[in-house]
């Protein structure tokens, strides 16, 4: 890997896993590929989910904008990476990296923000049924996802404005392939990084909060569903919200372990390999579990995929 004077310029220098030239091929194409399944997965979810009438009700319309942040986080961190790993070159201009821990931040905020309404979608649709549609009705839902990509624009803001206004005294050297907060703040010159750690004090007692929110929703869901004398009843419903479940713990327990462990002068390849389960593995995954686990879902691909009009489109762009 190219390795540009950092010292001398404003921007940094992403070293990303290995200064091997076959290495940093096949890294690229694993992130190619895995970029591409995390895309065509998120769009095929965004596709259904507006097109079927049948997948019209709050939980799809929740499922829908998941992909979009699932989608958009993807395009932060995984191009950048990919270009640098193509061309040996890790350089990332000043304002490049400003944009991408702000998006980054705030896609992953809003993430959680909307993995929280969406366990409480379930609770009340399972435990609240006869209420369900006056609690989740359609201006509701519009004002609560507007909330959610609002609220995760708040700590980006406040995450992006604190962390570049520190003073970076060391070689801007980053020891991941995207700039991460963890590492810029090794950069830092004594104590400036003191209110980047309040904000994150901040953003860990809000994803606590909606931690407990989601932990007492499940606990009232399993509470319900366990006595309902239908196992078939048990059975769909826990494939439901299992699924979503297992997102929300995976998605948090890999971003504390990076962010709330020290950042080391040369990260081992576990904290490598832990960047990756935060940044890439969630938005690949979201689309994979709700969609095999769901009759639904299945249903309405299999029906846009074998319809007239999905096919005449097919056959026109094949002629043309």
């Amino acid at each position: 890997m190219v390795v540009t004077n950092v010292t001398m310029v404003s921007g940094f220098l992403l070293l990303g896993f290995s200064d091997n030239w076959d290495l940093q091929i096949l890294y690229a194409l694993l992130f190619l590929v895995m970029y591409l399944l995390g895309l065509a997965g998120n769009f095929i979810i965004i596709t259904i989910t507006t097109l079927d009438p049948q997948l019209q009700s709050p939980m799809y319309y929740f499922l829908k904008h998941l992909s979009l942040l699932d989608l958009s986080s993807l395009s932060v961190t995984v191009p950048q990476s990919i270009h640098s790993s193509l061309t040996g070159n890790g350089y990332i201009s000043y304002d490049q990296c400003v944009l991408q821990v702000f998006f980054f931040v705030s896609l992953a905020c809003a993430e959680v923000a909307i993995l929280t309404v969406m366990s409480y979608d379930r609770y009340v649709a399972i435990c609240l049924p006869l209420h369900y549609e006056v609690i989740m009705g359609p201006r509701k839902c519009r004002w609560t996802v507007k909330a959610v990509w609002i609220s995760g624009g708040i700590p980006g803001t406040l995450y992006t404005a604190t962390t570049f206004s520190m003073r970076f005294c060391r070689a801007k050297i980053i020891h991941q392939f995207f700039c991460d907060v963890p590492q810029l703040l090794k950069l830092s010159c004594s104590n400036d990084y003191l209110r980047v750690i309040g904000v994150i004090a901040f953003i860990a007692a809000v994803a606590f909060v909606c931690f407990m929110a989601i932990t007492l929703s499940y606990v009232q869901i399993f509470s319900t569903v366990l006595r309902m004398p239908s196992a078939e009843g048990r059975s769909k419903v826990f494939s439901t919200c299992l699924p979503h479940l297992f997102v929300f713990l995976f998605f948090m327990f890999t971003s504390a372990c990076a962010y709330l462990n020290p950042a080391l002068d040369s990260p081992t390849g576990l904290d490598l390999v832990l960047s990756i389960f935060y940044t890439l593995i969630p938005p690949i995954l979201n689309p994979i579990i709700y969609s095999l686990r769901n009759e639904a879902m299945k249903g309405a691909l299999r029906k846009l995929l074998l319809s007239r009009k999905f096919t005449g489109q097919k056959i026109i762009f094949i002629l043309l």
